[in-house]
């Protein structure tokens, strides 16, 4: 029977500086772990076909406005409107965000 490994915490003068953590899961959190990244055929439509960024595609695809957006990731829904304009670059840690709360991989956004 595999034993759970748990997380390693290395301080330096009593502050938390690394953590050890089982190999698999490092590779989950990197992404090396082989996974099937896949796109709704309703987002790629919205994305190609109608124009829509692929941030709004996916957000209207999970039926969520721009408010829900705005407040899962702790910010104004015109700040959020803003990242889903066809023509916005944001930022590759903004990226991360919307990703999480669209529950996606952040391959799927790009």
């Amino acid at each position: 029977m595999k034993e759970h490994i748990k997380h390693q915490v290395i301080k330096s003068d009593g502050k938390p500086m690394f953590v050890v953590v089982p190999y698999e899961e490092y590779k989950d959190l990197i992404g090396l772990c082989e996974r099937k990244v896949t796109i709704s055929h309703a987002v790629v439509r919205a994305s190609v076909i109608d124009g829509k960024s692929r941030i709004r595609a996916w957000r209207e695809y999970n039926r969520l406005s721009q408010t829900q957006m705005a407040e899962k990731m702790g910010i104004s829904q015109s700040a959020y409107a803003q990242m889903e304009k066809p023509d916005a670059l944001p930022r590759p840690a903004t990226l991360v965000k919307i990703a999480a709360a669209l529950d996606l991989w952040l391959d799927q956004l790009n």
